[in-house]
């Protein structure tokens, strides 16, 4: 795909077209589930910015990837893409499960925050949770694939538990919830 032109004026009546070309409002179930998934990448853009591990940017990266792979399956409901790969989820748990090893069990709610990068990671976390929510709506709605949710589900657990990794990795203090 090539895009040469940004400023098409079609949108200006609150009307889009999916990538099979249907018209449909701007207030639509799935144009909200794809610009939500686009929010989701940005957040993780934003996250990614603070850091300089290689390997972690590229894992980053990789997510970033498989979301645009998902927004592309969201934006032709009439065709099943399979961009989204049931391999992607696998690598979600195997490295999830990889990283919460080396934590502390958990013994209370955590708050959002440590140092910019954990607190970041909270917010996709919370935002991937939105774009799963409204996903399994759609899914309600429309037929969706499995995958979608399943996907969203481990990728919220993955950054849950990196942004846990991420603090107890660089001795900062998880603060943890506190029963008034």
């Amino acid at each position: 795909m090539r895009i040469t032109k940004v400023t098409t004026k079609v949108g200006d009546k609150g009307t889009t077209a999916l990538g099979n070309g249907t018209k449909v409002s701007k207030s639509d179930l799935r144009i909200c589930c794809i610009g939500e998934v686009d929010e989701l990448n940005s957040f993780i853009g934003q996250a990614k910015v603070v850091i300089s591990e290689e390997e972690l940017i590229q894992e980053l990266i990789g997510i970033q990837n498989n979301l645009l792979n998902l927004g592309g399956e969201l934006s032709i409901p009439d065709r099943r893409l399979d961009l989204l790969r049931e391999e992607s989820v696998s690598h979600l748990e195997t490295i999830t499960k990889k990283l919460n090893k080396e934590l502390p069990p958990l013994k209370d709610f955590i708050l959002p925050g440590g140092d910019e990068f954990s607190a970041r990671l909270h917010i996709v976390r919370s935002v991937c949770r939105r774009v799963e929510r409204n996903i399994v709506k759609l899914s309600v709605e429309e037929e969706g694939r499995d995958i979608w949710i399943k996907y969203l589900n481990r990728l919220s657990d993955y950054f849950f538990v990196l942004a846990r990794y991420h603090t107890v990795k660089n001795n900062i203090n998880e603060n943890q919830w506190s029963k008034l």
